[in-house]
């Protein structure tokens, strides 16, 4: 049995991920700097396992007992969601999102360069990187980041790419469009555009909601990454994504739609965020010809399902904290 470490376990992506991979009979250790979140967050613990073990360490602070883990359990796939992930809020503490990012990853990295166990280690990065995108982009799209948090996931990037080549360090690396499904943090646009619908509250819709997104399940990009992580090249970068392309106010209107409510009653236009992309497009034939992968839920199915999980959860979602909060 392959054991696998996932770090970032408490988040969405994470969570999600660990839950597909629990179906695939490995053993899989979780690694987050905060206790478990409220299992209606926690894709894995919808299902009955006993291969999963929670263990609570920052990367930050924690780089000795995460490396005697790893010497411990000797994890032959490692994958990486760990990161300060919040655009908007990357330019009030910039040095906050780099340590993470960088910092400490590269210490992460050098590491794991030295476990002769390690088959691969599979590095979440970003669209981000790309900074603004007109029409689909391919892997080898040049940098352009915009963001404290895009130039810091850029320069981690760049880092492993030097890693692979003087090292043969086992890397392949993830770019996703915009994740969303059940079990989602409350403060991501699709389940809070569905809470504060079914709560009654005023949702904000930055800049007007004019800049446009592929939505895609984190079922799909589960499988897409465990795709990735046994049969990726190493140092190739996959792009996992859809065809569709949606305004943010579209997307808003669809919700609108499914919920028979009313969108100028439940939304507040509000100004842009400082930096904000207005179009990520991201050309998804690279892991389709290679292995084989293919998006099976549409956006209409998702945001059905996404809507069933708030609806069955309301009674605990609307006590859980509806806005992101920085930790150090």
């Amino acid at each position: 049995m392959d054991t696998i470490l996932v770090i970032g376990s408490n988040s969405f992506s994470g969570a999600t991920f660990i839950n597909y991979a629990l179906g695939k009979s490995v053993e899989v250790h979780g690694i987050s700097r905060s206790p478990e979140a409220h299992e209606v967050f926690l894709p894995y613990r919808w299902r009955k396992s006993n291969n999963f073990f929670f263990h609570r360490f920052d990367i930050n602070r924690n780089a000795g007992e995460i490396e005697k883990l790893i010497d411990d359990v000797k994890p032959s796939y490692v994958i990486n969601f760990a990161a300060q992930s919040m655009v908007a809020q990357s330019w009030d503490f910039p040095e906050h999102w780099f340590n993470t990012n960088v910092v400490s990853n590269v210490k992460l990295h050098n590491i794991l360069r030295k476990k002769s166990f390690l088959k691969r280690y599979v590095h979440i990065s970003t669209p981000e990187v790309y900074g603004n995108c007109i029409g689909f982009v391919s892997e080898d799209q040049s940098f352009s980041p915009s963001t404290p948090y895009a130039v810091s996931r850029a320069a981690t990037d760049l880092s492993l790419r030097t890693f692979f080549s003087a090292y043969d360090f086992p890397v392949v690396t993830t770019r996703a469009a915009n994740v969303y499904g059940p079990g989602q943090q409350l403060y991501r646009i699709i389940p809070r555009t569905i809470l504060f619908i079914l709560l009654g509250k005023k949702l904000k819709l930055h800049g007007g909601g004019v800049s446009t997104r592929s939505f895609i399940h984190m079922n799909d990009v589960s499988v897409a990454t465990w795709d990735v992580m046994v049969n990726g090249k190493l140092g190739d970068t996959y792009h996992i994504s859809t065809a569709e392309i949606i305004s943010i106010r579209d997307l808003v209107e669809q919700i609108c739609v499914k919920l028979d409510a009313d969108f100028n009653q439940h939304v507040e236009i509000v100004g842009e965020r400082l930096g904000k992309d207005s179009s990520y497009q991201l050309d998804r034939s690279k892991i389709e010809r290679e292995l084989n992968w293919k998006a099976t839920v549409t956006l209409d199915q998702g945001l059905d399902e996404t809507i069933k999980w708030v609806q069955e959860n309301l009674s605990v979602l609307e006590k859980q904290k509806f806005d992101y909060e920085h930790k150090i």
